[in-house]
């Protein structure tokens, strides 16, 4: 069996990844589930957050979001049992690249799938929908009336779900068609599930002002930013950089007591703007949507998170936007096209 690695050779190197040959797979663990993978999400890897935890290898695993059969349980396995249908995502410190046609997986990562949900989608939204439900649930409240100013699919799906108002960006004329045309899945209610698209494509527009005037001036309850420029525009290098959010017009949009959920790990906050989110009674939280596997601490709640989104995809509450599924074989250039953020969509391999 092959099995798809990615390969650092020093710091600032691109990464190559590469097939390797594995070897016979080991005896199957008390706890452990054999799962012949059907279809496999590919992700980013964060190589730097690799490092911080003393988690960097010459040969890194590829593929961690998956939905399979299961073949074989360990003799302490209570949750599972020979063709049940599975999906989950592979801890940080995983041996087992999902790209490979069978693994083995602790149970306590798995849960069932559907039978109404197909392979490729329960792996290419898993993740994504992990990430709505930290940032939505665990980092903020949200609950029906609040505005939510968020990105992805499906986190605006999630949070019209739950009776939010949702304004989101556009950072293409593409993106802005999709946006306006989602609707609510509810039968015999055909309401769009945005109220307002703002188009940044251009860089003219104010998100700021457009923020608040869709709110009569007083602001978003939750914001969840793909990122932020921290500094000015001519300071900032790349052509995607310029399109996000200053981190002075997210502190100017939120509302009283508003939450901004951010991914800029790096996000630097000047006393003025300390100040200002101290004047609003705001809070600012982290969304690293990997902290659930790097502790057991909460595996509950995981496990819960994780069969609420299969039961929203099962319901389609839950619709992703993912491209088409791709066959093994084009599995290395396709980890090429997302490490390197260049892919517009969700990549899911079909086996």
């Amino acid at each position: 069996m092959k099995a798809l690695y990615c390969q650092q050779n020093s710091p600032g190197e691109e990464m190559t990844f590469v097939f390797q040959e594995r070897e016979n797979l080991p005896p199957t663990g008390d706890n452990d589930v054999k799962v012949q993978v059907r279809a496999c999400a590919l992700s980013w890897i964060d190589t730097k957050l690799l490092s911080e935890i003393k988690l960097e290898k010459e040969l890194l695993p590829v593929g961690r979001e998956i939905s399979g059969v299961v073949l074989e349980v360990g003799r302490k396995v209570t949750f599972f049992q020979p063709d049940d249908e599975v999906v989950g995502i592979l801890p940080l410190d995983s041996e087992e690249s999902g790209l490979c046609e069978v693994i083995l997986v602790h149970e306590h990562y798995l849960v069932r799938k559907p039978e109404k949900v197909c392979w490729v989608e329960a792996a290419g939204t898993v993740r994504d929908g992990v990430r709505a439900y930290t940032a939505l649930h665990y980092l903020s409240q949200v609950s029906p009336g609040k505005t939510v100013l968020p990105f992805g699919t499906i986190t605006i799906q999630l949070a019209q779900h739950r009776g939010a108002k949702v304004i989101s960006t556009a950072y293409s004329l593409e993106d802005k068609q999709y946006l306006e045309r989602l609707r609510s899945p509810v039968e015999g209610i055909r309401q769009p599930l945005v109220a307002r698209v703002i188009d940044v494509s251009n860089g003219k527009i104010d998100v700021a002002e457009s923020c608040l005037e869709e709110t009569g001036g007083l602001g978003v309850d939750i914001v969840l930013d793909a990122g932020v420029k921290l500094y000015s525009a001519e300071d900032e290098s790349t052509s995607k950089s310029q399109l996000l959010p200053h981190k002075h017009d997210i502190i100017t949009l939120l509302g009283v007591g508003g939450h901004w959920i951010t991914t800029e790990k790096n996000l630097q906050l000047d006393p003025p703007d300390s100040h200002s989110l101290f004047l609003k009674g705001a809070t600012v939280s982290f969304l690293n949507d990997e902290i659930w596997n790097l502790s057991n601490i909460q595996q509950g709640k995981y496990l819960s998170i994780l069969e609420d989104i299969m039961e929203k995809l099962s319901s389609s509450v839950f619709r992703p936007q993912l491209d088409e599924p791709i066959p093994l074989y084009e599995a290395k250039v396709s980890m090429e096209i997302v490490q390197k953020n260049q892919a517009r969509k969700r990549q899911v391999i079909q086996f």
